[in-house]
């Protein structure tokens, strides 16, 4: 599900006003330190998985869920490696969002990546060194993720 029920309450009084959330972005890798990635249904291009969490759902618990729910693969939530207000966007429908992201480093511990949900189009693991064109906020957030850096610098020094 794209958007979440509660996304829809709030719009039915918003309007397409923006609207400041939490967001979650999960930052997966196997044992051969591949990362794993989803073709996003709305734009067609390549992104590290993420989503909101439900109200009172704790961060790493969406992690592994939004892992999960998009791509089947289960996981374990390591720690997080960065947490950052976003540029707002627009949507396609005139809503507009802002988010607070929380990326986690996740491990994963089973399944099989395939396509689980209408979110994406496609899955897969990719070596780091391989990976397809991606936007800068899935780049900075998976160099993070790779680094034993501490989260409260500035991620416009990551280049």
């Amino acid at each position: 599900m794209a958007t979440p029920d509660f996304i829809r309450t709030l719009r039915a009084s918003a309007g397409q006003q923006l609207l400041w959330l939490p967001g979650v972005t999960a930052i997966v890798f196997d044992d051969e330190g591949r990362v794993l990635l989803g073709r996003r249904s709305d734009t067609r291009k390549w992104s590290v998985i993420g989503g909101i969490p439900d109200p009172g759902e704790q961060p790493a618990a969406c992690a592994v869920r939004e892992v999960f729910e998009e791509t089947a693969v289960h996981c374990v939530a390591e720690r997080v490696v960065l947490i950052q207000a976003v540029d707002p966007v627009t949507y396609p429908n005139g809503d507009c969002c802002q988010f607070m992201d929380i990326t986690i480093r996740c491990r994963a511990v089973g399944g099989e990546a395939r396509v689980n949900d209408d979110e994406s189009v496609e899955v897969g693991w990719f070596a780091v060194d391989a990976l397809p064109d991606l936007h800068e906020f899935a780049r900075i957030r998976l160099k993070q993720a790779m680094s034993e850096a501490p989260t409260w610098f500035d991620p416009t020094t990551l280049g």
